[in-house]
């Protein structure tokens, strides 16, 4: 028997609807994902089933999923290929596909043997593009400057301020409510998986602050959001990206300047300038070291320079020549 249209946007049959119901319960919960995690995963779901019925012309059960062959996978990924999704997002829809296969199997619902044999397709060994030191300081004069209306401009030039200078994620950012903003030298950050971090603000992050708050029209209550939009609710993701687009494009900047990009900025900067790479891992509130890594890329040039300006060996060279 098929179900209406929910959450996954079509029809398909009972004991999956069901499924796919616990299964975000179990994501939102359990897991804490994010809500652009929990989003992602039942959309790329809902093309796989979408897939499944076209391909067996008719809505699949747990049975089907069950018996779902090697083969209906690979079809599966040659078609979402030949439609043009690119090897990222098809990997990244493989991973919440594995991810629903997993869940049915330790529920007890169903077993597929299959799922784990899918190669996923290989990603490119792309590397966190940061803006230089003198664009990123560009940028947040330039976000204030360029905005409709005045308070909009300080609210763009505190985010990004907040961004690049504590490096924070976008959802860590927005997820900020009145009450968190910094009265001192530290803020109390709540990452992925709900894990808390300390981070230090830097005045000019505290100033950039209080000029919005001063310039928001709207009364900003202790327990609502310190970042709103223009209509008072909590300001969304897609808005801060679609103000960095248009500052970048104004900028001239690349398609790779976006309000993450000043995260990966933080990082390499503060790399740069000679920052422990521990210290880094810590503030950008990474579990593991090697993420780290890939968002501080410097070249030779700059890891060089930290060399010839910090090392006490390079500067005994130097005084000695």
């Amino acid at each position: 028997m098929a179900r209406p249209a929910g959450v996954i946007g079509f029809s398909c049959a009972e004991d999956v609807t069901a499924a796919i119901a616990a299964w975000r319960r179990w994501l939102e919960i359990e897991k804490r994902v994010s809500r652009h995690t929990l989003s992602a995963y039942t959309a790329d779901l809902s093309g796989f089933l979408e897939f499944l019925t076209g391909y067996h012309g008719r809505p699949p059960a747990l049975n089907d999923l069950s018996a779902a062959r090697l083969m209906d996978f690979r079809a599966w990924l040659a078609r979402q290929a030949a439609d043009g999704l690119g090897t990222a997002s098809r990997a990244r829809a493989l991973s919440g596909i594995r991810n629903f296969f997993r869940w049915l199997d330790r529920s007890g619902r169903m077993h597929n043997a299959a799922v784990g044999l899918i190669r996923a397709p290989k990603l490119p060994d792309r590397l966190p593009k940061p803006l230089t030191v003198a664009d990123a300081a560009a940028l947040l004069p330039n976000a204030e400057a360029w905005a409709n209306e005045p308070w909009v401009g300080k609210r763009d030039r505190a985010l990004f301020t907040l961004l690049y200078g504590c490096g924070l994620r976008i959802d860590e950012a927005l997820s900020l409510n009145r009450r968190d903003m910094p009265a001192d030298d530290t803020l109390m950050v709540t990452g992925k998986g709900s894990k808390q971090r300390m981070v230090p603000v830097l005045p000019v992050v505290r100033d950039a602050l209080a000029d919005y708050v001063a310039a928001c029209p709207y009364a900003l209550s202790a327990d609502g959001p310190l970042f709103v939009g223009v209509r008072g609710a909590r300001l969304q993701a897609a808005v801060a990206q679609k103000q960095m687009r248009e500052i970048r494009h104004l900028m001239g900047l690349p398609d790779t300047a976006t309000p993450h990009a000043l995260r990966h900025s933080f990082a390499t900067h503060l790399l740069a300038d000679g920052s422990d790479l521990r210290a880094i891992q810590d503030l950008l509130g990474h579990a593991s070291l090697s993420s780290t890594q890939r968002y501080t890329e410097v070249d030779a040039d700059q890891m060089l320079g930290v060399y010839d300006n910090a090392h006490p060996r390079a500067r005994k060279k130097t005084t000695e020549d």
